[in-house]
């Protein structure tokens, strides 16, 4: 697994850090940064680990695990992204935690297109994953990764009004509906899906090509597209 010589850190973020976890429902999510970039056998780790936590832990609804370099989290690019995350939306585990050379954060547009204005790139890998999903648990993990990344997106739009951040599906899909009426209940669905995924192909076009649509376009609108990446 994960020594010294590949592992620099590690996060917990999402619900159970937060303390609104619910058993058997919340999945349990982790950071880790590692020494390099991620290559195959970090992949694989990986998912061994998540595959042994959920089999280990009946209170958690599966386990995600994100692999990110230190040199990009800490880079000019990613410091307003998965740099920001860290700062901000992860709790330290393991590790020196990055937070320390990290700038402080402020909820500015310029953070709002580096995290999420890349929407409508993200859209079109989702639609064909969409259309292959060949069975139930496809799509319900396909649905849980859209719903989430939509109501994040969703949320960060509105950041620099609301001034300030949250990392809950709820609280995000609220505050979205204040600026927001006439998709507010869209989002709150959204949020819905993303805690209780659904393997209904309506949920997954809903989510894509309704409201992912409109909110890619929004987001570009108001806030930029996000920076191109290597």
């Amino acid at each position: 697994m994960f020594d010294g010589t590949r592992l620099h850190s590690a996060y917990l973020y999402g619900s159970i850090p937060r303390g609104t976890a619910t058993p058997g429902v919340s999945d349990l999510d982790i950071q880790l940064a590692l020494h390099h970039e991620p290559i195959e056998a970090d992949r694989a780790d990986a998912e061994a680990v998540e595959a042994a936590l959920d089999d280990a832990f009946p209170q958690i609804n599966g386990v995600g695990i994100l692999l990110t370099s230190t040199r990009a989290l800490l880079s000019e690019l990613g410091r307003h992204d998965a740099g920001f995350f860290i700062a901000c939306l992860c709790t330290p585990l393991l590790g020196p935690d990055l937070a320390e050379q990290l700038p402080r954060y402020r909820p500015t547009p310029l953070l709002a297109r580096e995290t999420n204005g890349d929407l409508a790139h993200v859209l079109e890998r989702w639609r064909p994953r969409a259309a292959e999903a060949g069975t139930d648990a496809d799509r319900r993990a396909l649905s849980r990764v859209v719903a989430r990344r939509i109501v994040r997106t969703g949320f960060t739009l509105i950041m620099p009004r609301w001034g300030g951040w949250t990392s809950d599906l709820d609280e995000s899909a609220e505050l979205f509906g204040h600026y927001y009426p006439q998709r507010a209940e869209q989002m709150r669905f959204a949020a819905a899906i993303g805690r209780i995924p659904s393997a209904d192909p309506a949920v997954l076009n809903t989510l894509i090509d309704d409201l992912g649509l409109w909110l890619a376009i929004e987001y570009t609108a108001v806030h930029g597209e996000k920076s191109p990446r290597p």
